[in-house]
């Protein structure tokens, strides 16, 4: 079976409808269709139903998605294991947004090499969709995000609670969105309880989807808005920013996603320093056990 067709059918499960699978693929809905169409006729059912919603899985279909993503899983894995560079035993992809590469992730990223240093890791950053569909066709590892989507075949574990602040380069500035206030896009439920908090604001001359992207610009060109606290702190301490009192904080949980079947020799140690990293109370030596298991199996 061709992987194109069972990739298409995987991103108009996640897409929803044709029309955004095509948009994400950049290929027309035509193709889309056909694809599809080739597909259904190779298994011999139909995989979707269509209607004025969207498009909706048959029950063909969700028995058929856990074996395309596998399929998908097998040949990205085969890649990675031709691709090994030389003087590794294998490569670990793994995702994150921005914000979280920020301080959490690069942190991890030392710890995982002096821990692991047989395994070559390839860095990437995204949004969650992309993120997540990165994770279904197997094009990633591990996926580090703020809004996951469930899906088959993929867990789904919280590593800790982001917390957003209001902050500003003015320390008089009130507890509620000023003029230069960026507003940035930390998902649908930031959305929501940031617009129960603020009825009355009517939207920033600026918004972004990026936190980072929204930080350097309040502190090159002043103004407010809400990021992570532990990202902040540094410009806290130093005051070029200041904690707006007064105003609501958000709580956003911060979750890894990886797959239910994954390869334990190369994932030994990624989550578990991850866990602990996020939340140190735990066991300390997390780590130190890793690397001792890791210098066992090179002997």
């Amino acid at each position: 079976m061709d992987t194109e067709l069972a990739r298409t059918f995987l991103m108009v499960v996640t897409a929803g409808n044709f029309i955004s699978a095509a948009d994400r693929l950049h290929v027309s809905q035509s193709t889309v269709s056909t694809r599809i169409h080739t597909l259904e006729d190779q298994l011999g059912c139909v995989l979707f139903v269509r209607n004025k919603a969207g498009t909706t899985l048959t029950a063909a279909g969700r028995q058929f998605q856990r074996h395309a993503a596998s399929l998908v899983r097998t040949v990205e894995q085969a890649r990675h294991d031709i691709g090994i560079p030389e003087g590794f035993s294998g490569t670990l992809v793994v995702g994150g947004r921005i914000g979280l590469w920020e301080e959490f992730l690069l942190q991890w990223l030392q710890l995982m090499k002096e821990a692991r240093p047989e395994i070559s890791i390839r860095a990437e950053s995204g949004l969650e969709p992309e993120l997540m569909q990165g994770l279904i066709e197997g094009r990633a590892d591990i996926g580090v995000m703020y809004t996951p989507q469930s899906r088959p075949g993929l867990k789904i574990e919280q590593l800790f609670e982001e917390k957003l602040i209001l902050v500003s380069t003015d320390p008089k500035s009130k507890p509620e969105p000023q003029p230069g206030y960026v507003y940035v896009d930390w998902g649908p439920e930031f959305y929501v309880r940031h617009s129960a908090c603020f009825p009355n604001f009517v939207g920033p001359s600026l918004s972004a989807n990026i936190g980072w992207l929204g930080l350097q610009h309040v502190l090159e060109n002043g103004g407010s808005g809400y990021f992570p606290k532990r990202i902040v702190l540094p410009h806290l301490k130093a005051q070029r920013l200041h904690l707006i009192g007064g105003a609501p904080e958000f709580s956003m949980p911060a979750y890894v996603v990886y797959p239910l079947e994954y390869d334990r020799d190369l994932f030994g140690g990624a989550l578990e320093i991850m866990h602990r990293l996020a939340n140190p109370e735990t066991d300390k030596t997390a780590d130190k056990k890793v690397a001792k298991r890791a210098a066992q199996k090179r002997r």
